[in-house]
């Protein structure tokens, strides 16, 4: 293993998230199954102190969780000049076995945390807690997915040897290999930016109707989510070929150095708040018939669409922006 500060910062936060989500978990058991907001039994009024204790302590640790997500990018990228044949974090994390996977669950990871601090927020809103079963339930679908990104990330850093040939990032993201991120690089460029403006201007046209109107709210949902989808495609098959002026250059990853002025994370960053927030009003809607939820839901689910549409704005604002400033072109027009 590295000893590296970033690395044993990690592996900490992961151990202490792990083990407070797990205790959360089992005192969500028994919330499912005793929680009764009409009673004045003594557990129930014990129930209801450590629920707000334990939510509000549970609410910062998942912020340590989405935290540790471009933490761990991070570290990654910079620990690329240790390995030979790494030129960023698509090398380091191509070491051993177990660097993608934990990125993909990391990614997993922000976004369901991301909607259980929205639906915690939104249970605190009123009285009665009316959400409490559900949150405690979506936990418990949470906390086997936290343990296991801990338990990968642990293995990540502890099977990381100086030694290792690493594949760099020209490689990885090659259109001649045979691979899911050759696949997405080979994207044609028209129909890469089809599929970018055209899920851009769907996601705006129902944001802004639900914002509006009150109408079309799971549709939008739908659209931020494939949106995100989309946009992470782009961003390998098209997207980055500008910002690098290179039209072999697929990395997602490179974008996030120095020589880019770090406008990678903006863009990820971003990407995975207009992605949450746009999810989290879809999260929201079976809820809408709650009597003590009437007023507070549609507020907080039109400030999510709103949070949706600026974060998706922002990044394709920037993106749009590059496609239209360089000199670099792909035989395309930046609208196709």
């Amino acid at each position: 293993m590295i000893l590296h500060p970033a690395i044993i910062a990690l592996i900490l936060v992961s151990l202490l998230i792990s083990g407070m989500v797990l205790y959360a978990s089992f005192f969500g058991i028994r919330i499912i199954r005793r929680w009764d907001i009409q009673s004045g039994s003594e557990e129930q009024l014990a129930l209801e102190r450590s629920t707000y204790l334990i939510s509000t302590i549970l609410s910062y640790v998942l912020v340590f969780q989405i935290g540790s997500l471009f933490l761990y990018i991070y570290t990654a990228d910079n620990l690329h000049r240790l390995f030979v044949g790494a030129m960023c974090a698509a090398g380091t994390l191509n070491v051993n076995p177990y660097g993608y996977p934990t990125f993909l669950l990391k990614i997993l990871n922000f976004i369901l945390a991301g909607l259980w601090l929205i639906i915690n927020y939104t249970d605190n809103q009123v009285f009665d807690y009316p959400l409490i079963k559900k949150k405690y339930a979506l936990l418990l679908f949470i906390a086997p997915l936290m343990v296991t990104e801990s338990v990968m990330q642990t293995l990540y850093f502890l099977g990381l040897k100086g030694d290792v040939i690493t594949s760099c990032c020209g490689s990885l993201f090659s259109t001649e290999r045979s691979s899911v991120s050759s696949e997405i690089a080979s994207v044609p460029v028209r129909a890469g930016m089809a599929g970018f403006y055209s899920g851009l201007a769907l996601t705006f046209f129902l944001g802004i109707v639900y914002w509006t109107r009150g109408k079309l709210g799971r549709l939008f949902s739908l659209a931020s989510g494939v949106f995100f989808l989309v946009s992470c495609v782009s961003l390998i098959s098209f997207l980055s070929l500008y910002f690098y002026e290179l039209p072999t250059h697929h990395c997602p990853f490179c974008i996030l150095q120095r020589e880019y002025g770090y406008i990678g994370y903006l863009l990820y960053g971003t990407l995975l708040v207009g992605v949450v927030s746009g999810l989290g009003v879809g999260v929201l809607m079976p809820f809408k018939g709650i009597k003590s939820l009437s007023r507070s839901l549609p507020m907080i689910q039109k400030r999510l669409t709103l949070i949706c549409l600026v974060a998706y704005l922002i990044f394709a604002g920037i993106s749009i922006y590059r496609l239209m400033s360089t000199d670099f072109t792909l035989g395309v027009s930046f609208l196709f």
